[in-house]
């Protein structure tokens, strides 16, 4: 009989070989039960929505971890639209509920309140979760984080048919987690409801969706959630593809409206503050909001055709009401607002805003300038 003697080295080696095994297994059975017991709904407003709605629904049934709840509404769609809906859901097994139009903030709150899940996730009905969204967010979530908010990921931007354009875009316009109120008022915030996981006691404490807004919700709901004392988290790993085409919320005349109502909401919850030298519409609503809606404005006395034309004075009018809250506000350039207000007076003269109609002309010429340094 040959007798085998293992050195110390082998043994000790064996032994810490069986303990990392005995830990990797520990860590894998506490991760899966975590993902087991956190219970996430996901919400898709729907309106009108048939092109895209299967491919955003099926995204959410192939999650690596499953939703606990799944619910569309269907926020007062045409009846061929709606009923397009109802095939495609009873198809797939989706719950869907019928509501009267009032954007797709109101749509998501309806979501909510019809669910149970102490998590949301939302999902825009052209947009499609990758595989692991639900599972990368929970993994990016805090233990026992009694502040817990909402915590984020990455995006792909892709066009409308969802043949990606990036794999990173959010971590390339802004300062992510968001840990400054001057950085999340300066610039769009790039948090998007449909990459993220959001606590149902902190969107429910702060009142959920603020249901005026047809565009800069997300921004809106976020900035509350973060003024109440909510932690927010973020994960560089891509979660959702975010598909940007032309019949989006963010190139209609939708969009400007909010636009305007969202200014006028910030400049009332964020008057100058000179003791501590914070001068909001100076340093940070000026400069975030004034290019959008004056170049809104000049396109559309310019005359250029589609929603600018077909909307042109309600722009100007967007751009008169923006110019006048402007002027009232203290600390702001004296020369900056003569010349808004010059500005506003050749766009609201039918004589002077011909004017304007040189614009796209001079952009051409402007640009075929720098092809020829």
């Amino acid at each position: 009989m040959t007798l085998i003697v293992k050195s110390q080295d082998t043994l000790s080696f064996s032994r810490l070989k069986a303990k990392y095994f005995m830990r990797s297994a520990y860590q894998d059975a506490k991760r899966q039960k975590r993902m087991d017991e956190i219970r996430v709904v996901v919400v898709i407003p729907y309106y009108n929505g048939s092109a895209f709605i299967e491919r955003s629904a099926r995204s959410v049934l192939e999650q690596t971890v499953p939703p606990f709840e799944f619910l569309i509404v269907d926020d007062g769609s045409s009846a061929e639209e709606a009923a397009r809906l109802d095939a495609i859901a009873n198809q797939l097994g989706i719950n869907v509920i019928h509501k009267q139009n009032g954007g797709q903030g109101s749509a998501r709150n309806a979501g909510v309140a019809a669910s149970k899940a102490e998590y949301i996730c939302f999902l825009d009905q052209d947009d499609f979760y990758l595989k692991n969204h639900i599972e990368i967010l929970i993994d990016a979530m805090p233990e026992n984080e009694p502040h817990f908010g909402w915590v984020y990921g990455e995006l792909f931007e892709a066009e409308g048919n969802g043949e990606i354009v990036r794999t990173s875009i959010v971590t390339q316009h802004a300062k992510h987690p968001k840990t400054n109120i001057h950085d999340i008022l300066v610039s769009d915030m790039f948090v998007l409801p449909s990459a993220s996981l959001i606590s149902r006691l902190a969107f429910e404490t702060v009142g959920g969706f603020d249901e005026q807004f047809m565009g800069y919700e997300d921004d809106d709901l976020f900035l509350r959630l973060f003024r109440a004392g909510f932690t927010n988290h973020f994960t560089e790993k891509a979660v959702t593809v975010w598909c940007i085409h032309t019949e989006s919320t963010s190139y209609g005349i939708r969009m400007a409206r909010s636009r305007l109502r969202y200014f006028k909401k910030l400049a009332a919850a964020f008057p100058n503050d000179p003791i501590k030298e914070r001068f909001y519409m100076r340093d940070v609503l000026i400069p975030r909001f004034n290019h959008q809606i004056i170049s809104e404005a000049i396109a559309a006395a310019s005359g250029r055709k589609g929603k600018f034309f077909t909307h042109r004075d309600e722009y100007i009018a967007i751009a008169r009401e923006y110019t006048e809250i402007v002027q009232a506000a203290p600390n702001v350039p004296q020369l900056f607002k003569i010349r808004a207000k010059l500005r506003m007076h050749i766009l609201g003269s039918t004589r002077w805003r011909a004017l304007y109609r040189l614009h796209p002309a001079l952009n051409r010429v402007r640009r075929m300038g720098k092809l020829f340094r």
